[in-house]
């Protein structure tokens, strides 16, 4: 037996892109997507969905740094294809929302629950069912639940670019509705006690990409990644007094000015869609360190 969930009004991002590893998966999701979760309840554009794929030269991907930018780009070319929208301006006027969900991998901590999706990880159902738009109901996917949960942050991102991965669900513990200070900010759970060397180890912090927050006003932020505690308090001293520190959940969002900067920095890159860059350690760790 299943429950059922009533989907008919949820917060949702202006704009939903998908970044799929073929076409057909995206023809599969934006058609899925448009008809379910984000299924259009007014006569206008939006809520809109954008499936594109990530055809990359290297054999080895984009990488989620590159990847998230040439996703972009193919969603704006979608969007003015297909409803006549300029998606990069509508952004940078702050006038919409915009997220975007990696969903490549084939899902190896998930597994053997992808084998049934022929290893399509965020398509694996789950035992809830939600109505689409024929007024059937579906099981949701992994994916779909993805696209609710985070939706409760597109109020506060007007103007802005948020990136998400398809099979990453978290419950936030801290408020979702806020003001942006900066061009990119990033999700992570940080700890309440002072980052001693002792509580490092303790909580296992070398293993992870970890965000650390200054003491000061702005509450600027900077990463290292996978580092001890000496290690990284060397890295970290141009950020001051260091109150909090925290495991990265890799999500972030970026104001339309930091992503349009990016995508004129690496555009040759996203032209001949050669190369592999992250964001943790390409992007984040040389713009805060």
């Amino acid at each position: 037996m299943s429950a059922m969930t009533d989907t008919s009004n949820p917060a949702l991002f202006d704009v939903t892109i998908i970044c799929t590893t073929d076409d057909f998966q995206a023809s599969y999701w934006m058609e899925r997507l448009s008809a379910g979760v984000c299924k259009t309840v007014s006569s206008g554009n939006y809520p809109m969905v954008l499936a594109v794929s990530e055809d990359w030269s290297s054999s080895s991907g984009a990488g989620n740094g590159l990847g998230t930018l040439y996703a972009f780009q193919k969603a704006c070319i979608v969007a003015k294809e297909k409803y006549g929208v300029d998606l990069s301006s509508e952004l940078m006027e702050g006038k919409i929302s915009a997220a975007l969900y990696h969903t490549a991998g084939k899902g190896t901590r998930l597994a053997p629950l992808p084998a049934s999706e022929n290893n399509n990880k965020p398509g694996v159902k789950l035992p809830v069912c939600h109505q689409l738009a024929d007024g059937s109901y579906e099981p949701i996917t992994v994916l779909e639940a993805v696209v609710r949960q985070t939706g409760i942050y597109a109020s506060s991102r007007s103007g802005r670019l948020s990136v998400f991965w398809g099979d990453q669900i978290f419950v936030p513990t801290a408020p979702f509705k806020y003001t942006p200070t900066h061009h990119v900010d990033i999700m992570c759970t940080l700890e309440e006690e002072p980052p001693t060397e002792k509580v490092w180890v303790d909580k296992g912090l070398s293993k992870y990409g970890v965000i650390a927050v200054s003491s000061g006003e702005k509450g600027d932020a900077a990463q290292v990644e996978k580092v001890d505690h000496p290690t990284a308090m060397r890295m970290l001293k141009n950020l001051g007094d260091i109150a909090r520190v925290g495991p990265s959940l890799g999500s972030f969002s970026v104001s339309a000015k930091m992503l349009q900067a990016l995508c004129d920095e690496f555009s040759s890159e996203l032209q001949a869609k050669d190369g592999k860059l992250d964001t943790d350690p390409h992007f984040w760790m040389p713009l805060t360190l």
